[in-house]
């Protein structure tokens, strides 16, 4: 079993953006360490608890901090950018960290409607064009812009002979059908969709055509996973990724507040349903526990590597939860 990071760069309560983005440093250098396989940072806009706003930039930080881990984004907002633009961030970073860069790339429109216009400066794009800009993100990463293209002419520069992994993140068959027509990697979020898992995978696998940068299909999936060493401590520490799950859903202050804080708030009934429905996104308990869950989840998606990621309010706890988990699999 191959193991990976999705790190939102999450701030408790109390400590700022800048403790955040230190942390998050820190975590991938531990889990190079430990022989996790990669560390992807998110993407996220308009919210208070998450410092995770421009994976480019925490990318270069993160791949000048470490030395082995391959880093990448997970993922780069495609519908609100310029694919050229991103070939070039993309090539610049692969041309300073060789071998270890990934390109993840997601359709979200990256929060509200006036979030998103900000970030298109007013630009009323559409996410229909996903796909194209997809194809042509490839065809500028790979100098392959057909004849008539209105680009033919540009090139993302500097070059470089082997660009990043492109992967597609998605959580629909459809995404996970765009991924295989283009000949992409492929990242399930079943830490946003745990429901619908099988069927988008089969998809991926059974349509994948072979493309200029992958000659066969490679996926992996995302989920939430706290790990303790008993499932008493697991159940607790996960209590503040409960809440803070809830805060994200409802637009409402996103910081990561403490399990002694959580067991403090009186839920709502239709809260609890919510915090129950949203357990299914996550694996929660001893290592011996997770690890059995991951191995059975990994026969259902077909695919031997899982991206984890843990908001807990505790760092240290956090460190546990990862250190434990590669123990589990070593």
């Amino acid at each position: 079993m191959k193991l990976s990071v999705l790190d939102q760069s999450v701030i408790t309560k109390g400590e700022s953006a800048r403790d955040a983005l230190r942390k998050t440093v820190k975590l991938a250098q531990t889990v190079e360490e430990l022989g996790y396989l990669r560390f992807w940072v998110a993407e996220h806009h308009n919210s208070n608890g998450i410092a995770g706003t421009s994976p480019e930039v925490l990318i270069s930080h993160i791949a000048s901090s470490t030395s082995k881990i391959r880093v990448g984004s997970g993922g780069v907002l495609l519908p609100q950018y310029s694919p050229f633009k991103i070939a070039e961030s993309f090539n610049m970073l692969e041309t300073l960290f060789p071998g270890r860069i990934d390109l993840g790339v997601g359709r979200s429109p990256g929060g509200s409607a006036s979030t998103r216009l900000a970030l298109t400066d007013g630009l009323r794009k559409s996410l229909n064009e996903f796909p194209r800009q997809v194809k042509d993100l490839q065809d500028f990463l790979y100098k392959k812009l057909p004849e008539g293209h209105p680009y033919r002419s540009v090139e993302a520069f500097p070059q470089v002979e082997d660009p990043a992994r492109m992967w597609m993140l998605g959580i629909t068959h459809r995404g996970a059908r765009l991924a295989a027509e283009c000949g992409t990697a492929f990242t399930y979020g079943h830490f946003i969709t745990p429901s619908n898992g099988k069927r988008v995978m089969d998809t991926y696998f059974s349509q994948f055509h072979p493309s200029v940068g992958l000659s066969k299909p490679k996926a992996n999936v995302c989920i939430f996973v706290v790990c303790a060493e008993t499932q008493e401590r697991a159940e607790e520490l996960a209590l503040s990724q409960d809440m803070w799950l809830m805060a994200v859903e409802k637009g409402k202050d996103t910081r990561i507040i403490s399990s002694a804080e959580a067991k403090s708030i009186t839920l709502t009934p239709e809260e609890k349903a919510k915090t129950a429905e949203n357990r299914k996104r996550m694996i929660i308990g001893t290592p011996a526990k997770v690890k059995k869950e991951l191995q059975l989840l990994s026969e259902i998606y077909q695919t031997d590597e899982f991206m984890v990621i843990t908001n807990i309010y505790d760092f240290q706890d956090k460190l546990n939860s990862y250190r434990l988990l590669s123990e589990a699999f070593a």
